[in-house]
């Protein structure tokens, strides 16, 4: 079968399409026929070795994919052959054919399409957490989300509306701010061109309640300053390359958390929490509450145009590599 291989440690360019063995299901696994792996920015950090998780070459990247289960190995329950499923792998998904535990596997109700599903799980599901377990958010608060037109920028708009709070979406250009009013910001921000705390305190005159920040840099501390008595800034990621030390006085002068969201280990230590959120997600996904919008669908051969989309900031949404022609 064909895969996407990173054979050593380093830029995307390095990366190759290559023949490799049909892996085999074992014992409680799932063999899924992959139509669609998603890809996200942590994909440029993990083939340099530079995420926290640090897989050793050669291996396959992408950690999401949609298809279709086509063997189980023994002891594999609650699906069968042919079913539609969406998955989450950290990394190894970027091959026309996974092995994976059917734990880290969940049906496609019908309805949703596979290529929405295969943009689901990692950037939808980590923004699930973050603002419903540890922001902790209630409807009518005020949520401020950087990067708001990336794939897990977009997806927190999305589901901060529709957990009924009012959005505010900050990112670097008038086109990008406006893909994210289209899915749900009621203001924007232009974060390179207008001053943001100014702007901020314009929109939010007694301080937001919940920053949802991947970006990281210079904007964490702004935002900070930025938030309510007992506000919640969030730590989803580094986008900037820049992991920011805010001073500490600013959390004990305003009583505001800085909360840190790492999803993997939520859903290894918490899989009830996580399953909950998923079937709310998938009821929001397949009602149209969510768009789980897909800017790009790149063949396996263009995985360079993909990543260099991603390393470039140019993506609106999910980007997604195909393996196989997709039938819903």
């Amino acid at each position: 079968m064909k895969a996407l291989i990173c054979p050593s440690l380093g830029p995307a360019e390095n990366l190759l399409v290559t023949e490799v063995e049909v892996p085999q299901a074992r014992d409680g696994e799932a063999l899924v026929e992959i139509a669609y792996a998603g890809l996200n920015f942590f994909d440029t950090l993990i083939i340099e070795g530079k995420y926290q998780v640090r897989p050793k070459p050669p291996f396959s990247p992408a950690g999401e994919f949609s298809g279709r289960v086509v063997a189980l190995g023994p002891g594999a329950q609650g699906f069968e052959v042919g079913d539609r499923v969406m998955g989450v792998c950290s990394y190894g998904a970027a091959a026309e054919q996974i092995a994976i535990s059917t734990s880290r596997l969940v049906k496609i109700p019908d309805g949703l399409a596979l290529d929405k599903a295969a943009g689901l799980s990692v950037t939808y599901g980590t923004s699930m957490h973050a603002l419903k377990q540890r922001a902790e958010m209630k409807a009518g608060e005020t949520l401020f989300v950087l990067g708001a037109s990336g794939g897990v920028g977009l997806a927190a708009v999305e589901i901060g509306k529709a957990m009924g709070a009012r959005v505010i979406a900050g990112a670097s250009s008038e086109e990008k701010l406006a893909f994210a009013r289209r899915y749900g910001a009621s203001e924007t921000i232009n974060t390179a061109g207008d001053d943001m705390r100014v702007r901020l305190k314009e929109l939010a005159p007694k301080g937001v309640d919940v920053v949802y920040d991947p970006v990281g840099g210079a904007l964490t501390e702004a935002a900070l300053r930025s938030l309510a008595w007992k506000g919640r800034l969030l730590v989803i990621g580094f986008a900037s390359g820049e992991i920011p030390r805010p001073p500490l006085n600013i959390p004990l002068l305003k009583g505001c958390d800085i909360r840190g969201v790492y999803w993997g280990e939520f859903i290894a230590r918490e899989p009830e929490a996580h399953r909950e959120n998923v079937a709310q997600l998938m009821d929001w996904a397949k009602s149209g509450t969510l768009s789980v919008h897909v800017h790009a669908t790149y063949p396996l051969e263009d995985y360079r145009k993909a990543f260099d989309a991603i390393a470039k900031r140019q993506v609106l949404g999910k980007t997604l590599l195909q393996l196989a022609a997709a039938t819903d």
